[in-house]
């Protein structure tokens, strides 16, 4: 953030496509207002590109990303039981989500920009990150990443194989599966609430390709 920055924050609300979201903004020197930082929320079904977005959003914005499977691989992997990994699965993310939310609430109040890809498959899963971000007084961006299924499958598998520049942890093909039946995409009334922006990750080759496989 340019110029010295006064001690008092005013906090803003502004309309974005029929919903409303919160934006805090500070008084520089100038007397201007400076924008403050915002937080960019991908979300999407497994192998739909969420990663490859995210990294290139980084770029764009100069942000920090924060991953859910990246925390999960790091501090978990190596404990990950034989059975019953399902709900072994879902208790850990649900703390790690938390304490990514605090860390990106301490990275945003440096006035750096934050992309969070912490999975949010189903609609009540993204309800409460709003609620948490409007509580805070964040400004709020959110993307969806989607593909075909068939076309996220094949992707998933050579990622499993090739384990390149995106990969961090094998996913299975019955964890794939539970995984794409849970995704919930954002129905109109929260698209048009949050001015979502949709994002198709495939093309007609690479959908042809799949299909033969």
């Amino acid at each position: 953030m340019n110029g010295i920055v006064s001690a008092s924050a005013e906090l803003q609300t502004h309309k974005n496509r029929g919903g409303s979201a919160a934006r805090l903004t500070m008084q520089g020197a100038s007397g201007e207002d400076e924008q403050m930082a915002r937080l960019h929320l991908i979300v999407g079904p497994v192998g739909a590109g969420k990663s490859t977005f995210a990294a290139e959003l980084s770029r764009e914005h100069r942000a920090v990303r924060l991953t859910l499977d990246e925390w999960m691989t790091h501090h978990f992997s190596p404990d990950r039981p034989d059975d019953g990994v399902i709900p072994w699965y879902v208790e850990r993310a649900a703390r790690c989500v938390d304490q990514i939310w605090r860390v990106a609430l301490a990275i945003t109040e440096t006035g750096t920009d934050v992309i969070l890809e912490i999975g949010l498959l189903q609609a009540q899963q993204r309800t409460r990150i709003y609620r948490r971000a409007d509580e805070a007084g964040l400004a709020l961006a959110v993307y969806v990443i989607d593909a075909p299924r068939e076309l996220r499958r094949a992707r998933v598998a050579r990622r499993n194989q090739e384990r390149g520049a995106t990969f961090t942890v094998v996913v299975p093909p019955a964890f794939f599966e539970l995984a794409s039946d849970m995704w919930e995409p954002p129905d109109d009334a929260e698209r048009a609430a949050r001015g979502i922006q949709w994002r198709d990750t495939w093309s007609a080759a690479e959908e042809l390709a799949a299909s033969v496989e």
